[in-house]
């Protein structure tokens, strides 16, 4: 069995950014993501649509086009999250401004008809990946050593066993593959490292009570998307944004691809408790009754609907989150101060992020801050486990 220098858990944005750093530097490692695709929390769901074309010869013809949507995480603002900015540009994908031109509409009361105010533009702007928070997901894993990832591998034991850290991870035919490691990167929420894989010996007391009692950000929420053919309320001046107090989605944005598809979409404010007891198709319905108080008839006639509740993914949350407040929390302690653990183990799933807790710039934080901290390990970079490929150039 072959003991590697780094073992990655989690094949989201942070760990995946952790792997691109750890490819620069020419060090090896495995990724293991419980998942069978990679992003973690950024998740796409694909809309194929068919734009009309008209060739020199002047006979119309028709081009699928597949627009995606984020289910997870949509905006960044490059102004204060710099280094995600950086990263970004490095990869050379495309951004635009979070479309806000417009008034909103408001729901106050169940008696009351919605009201047309004016909107409001964020400042700085939010902005969107052109293709989705996916196309970030895509670019980093293009530059990466595809035999060193490894979907569908659910981390459940991790043992110190002094030299080397043992991983044990599980198929989904139930096959158990063991691993080793010199250093392990927890790039999972801290809540469900500590509930969903056991640790031994265990970690300290105080480490294991704060991770536990940090809340995963998105993981009580649900989002509910709608899509048209246009994004027709933009013809009556409306931004597409809305919020209500009566739900089931208590705020609303424009969600439309620039030059394709228009698309709404919506937090839902039903608690997670009382979603799992409604089937899915109920829940549209609602969501798309609600639309159609707001922006009229033409919302009740989408192209497609998708709704995806994190609550109800187990890879992201854990029972205690279905009661968390969702909102951002402070980040915990990512490694144990003293103890066997200390060397050798670090978080760095975005709730580990000093900044940007929860967020997607917390990825790119968090992941920076444990790759550094590994590289000052005594234990882990010892010479002769650096690849020959140390001399890789940065994209």
């Amino acid at each position: 069995m072959q003991n590697i220098p780094v073992a990655i858990v989690g094949g989201g944005l942070s760990g995946l950014y952790a792997a691109f750093l750890l490819e620069q530097k020419g060090i090896d490692y495995i990724l293991l993501e419980a998942r069978d695709t990679l992003g973690g929390r950024i998740i796409a769901a694909k809309h194929a649509k068919k734009q009309s074309s008209e060739p020199s010869n002047s006979d119309t013809t028709e081009m699928a086009v597949t627009d995606s949507f984020d289910l997870g995480p949509s905006w960044f603002w490059p102004d204060y999250q710099q280094q995600l900015s950086h990263l970004i540009n490095e990869l050379q994908l495309e951004s635009f401004a979070q479309f806000e031109e417009g008034d909103m509409m408001v729901e106050r009361a169940p008696n009351e008809a919605p009201i047309r105010t004016q909107g409001y533009k964020s400042s700085p702007p939010s902005m969107r990946l052109t293709g989705g928070m996916a196309a970030l997901i895509d670019a980093l894993y293009c530059r990466l050593d595809k035999k060193r990832v490894h979907t569908g591998q659910i981390v459940r034991r991790l043992n110190n066993r002094g030299q080397y850290i043992e991983l044990a991870s599980k198929d989904s035919s139930g096959q158990v593959t063991t691993w080793q490691a010199q250093h392990v990167l927890l790039a999972l929420p801290p809540r469900l490292a500590e509930a969903s894989i056991e640790f031994t010996p265990a970690l300290p007391l105080d480490l294991s009570k704060q991770w536990r009692e940090t809340a995963t950000w998105m993981a009580p929420h649900a989002k509910y998307f709608a899509i048209y053919d246009r994004p027709f309320w933009r013809e009556q001046d409306l931004s597409g944004a809305a919020r209500s107090a009566l739900g089931p989605l208590n705020e609303i944005h424009d969600a439309s691809i620039m030059g394709s598809s228009g698309a709404l979409f919506g937090f839902l404010g039903v608690p997670a408790q009382v979603r799992q007891s409604v089937s899915e198709d109920l829940l549209k319905a609602h969501c798309r009754a609600q639309l159609v108080r707001l922006f009229g008839t033409q919302a009740d006639s989408p192209q497609a609907e998708y709704l995806k509740d994190w609550a109800q993914d187990p890879f992201t949350a854990t029972t205690a989150d279905a009661d968390s407040d969702g909102q951002h929390g402070s980040a915990p302690t990512a490694k144990a101060a003293s103890g066997v653990w200390k060397d050798c183990l670090t978080g760095i799933g975005s709730e580990w992020s000093l900044q940007f807790s929860g967020y997607t710039a917390g990825a790119i934080e968090a992941a920076s801050f444990g790759v550094q901290n590994l590289l000052e390990s005594p234990r882990s970079m010892l010479p002769d486990k650096i690849s020959a490929r140390s001399n890789l150039p940065s994209v």
